[in-house]
């Protein structure tokens, strides 16, 4: 497989961008989907995770879960909201118990993956995003395992071909 097919990148210029791209991701999740954010603070992860809320059909306000570590919201599907910036260390990603999730019939989107990578599934879906410019938030979005190149194609399908050349 090409890499390139592994690989999707836009440019958001808005946080409603945000919230669609998404959104889109939502209305493709199906159970045991594991979604791992990565990128500074203010990047809009949080933004991203609610708009896979939305598509998954959950109507309730989705905020960063920083100081619970996990939030449990109900739609279509579970979406759990993992969030581990306060981490000090890989092993108390361990220790959390998070399997139960990272592994169940719910979707989960992991904040500040990059904390933890070793101790999570190695199929995922890998959203890494960055500023463009203040407004503007490069995605860059990779398909670990089969059932996320699905989504990548399907993403590139809806989205076409657009400039991303501030996207590296």
């Amino acid at each position: 497989m090409n890499a390139a097919t592994n690989i999707f990148k836009l440019i958001t210029r808005t946080p409603e961008e945000t919230r669609e791209l998404g959104r889109h991701v939502g209305t493709l999740s199906q159970p045991g989907d594991v979604y791992l954010l990565s990128g500074n603070l203010g990047a809009g992860k949080t933004c991203f995770t609610q708009g896979v809320a939305r598509g998954l059909g959950i109507e309730e306000y989705v905020m960063s879960p920083s100081f619970v570590i996990l939030r449990e919201h109900q739609g279509r599907l579970p979406l759990y909201h993992i969030d581990l910036y306060r981490l000090e260390s890989v092993d108390e990603a361990a220790e959390l118990g998070l399997d139960d999730y990272l592994y169940g019939k719910g979707v989960c989107v992991v904040e500040w993956a990059e904390r933890a990578r070793n101790v999570l599934p190695s199929d995922n879906l890998m959203v890494h995003i960055d500023y463009a410019d203040d407004d503007e938030r490069c995605f860059r979005i990779e398909a670990n395992g089969p059932r996320y190149r699905d989504i990548i194609s399907k993403l590139k399908k809806a989205y076409g071909l657009q400039k991303t050349e501030k996207c590296s």
